[in-house]
């Protein structure tokens, strides 16, 4: 188990489940001090591993209560797109590529997708990912593909 000042340098004291900033100063008995969440990821014939990432105390208490959502960001224009959290577990467990979001221009979709890589990089640091965006029934498809 890493100690908190490991996990926050990693994460560059953000909050994988709101992502925004941790105080590293704050109580770690605060809701918005920091504190280490960890989950354990399969890998295939070999067990567990664990990874371990930083929350908010009160975000990682929560999400004992309550299934976590990663919201997508209220600055993109997005149709129909998918919960992240749900996506990434089904990628995580048969890999593959998933139809995310749909964008109206090229634009927005590359805004989605440069968005989406960034905020994966700290809600799932242990898997890699890229995008497809691919053009068809006059909209753009974002396809998230895991490596």
């Amino acid at each position: 188990m890493s100690d908190l000042n490991q996990v926050g340098e990693q994460d560059s004291w953000r909050c994988w489940l709101c992502d925004t900033v941790v105080d590293p100063e704050a109580s770690v008995n605060s809701d918005l001090g920091p504190s280490v969440d960890s989950y354990y990821v399969a890998k295939a014939k070999k067990g567990s591993a664990a990874v371990e990432r930083l929350a908010h105390r009160g975000c990682n208490t929560m999400k004992g209560k309550h299934a976590p959502v990663v919201p997508w960001s209220k600055d993109l224009i997005l149709g129909d797109p998918a919960p992240i959290v749900e996506t990434v577990e089904r990628l995580e467990r048969k890999g593959g590529r998933e139809l995310v979001a749909q964008c109206v221009t090229d634009q927005d979709a590359a805004a989605a997708s440069e968005w989406l890589l960034d905020r994966l990089s700290r809600f799932a640091p242990n898997m890699r990912f890229s995008t497809v965006i691919k053009q068809g029934g006059g909209q753009y498809l974002l396809q998230l593909v895991s490596e």
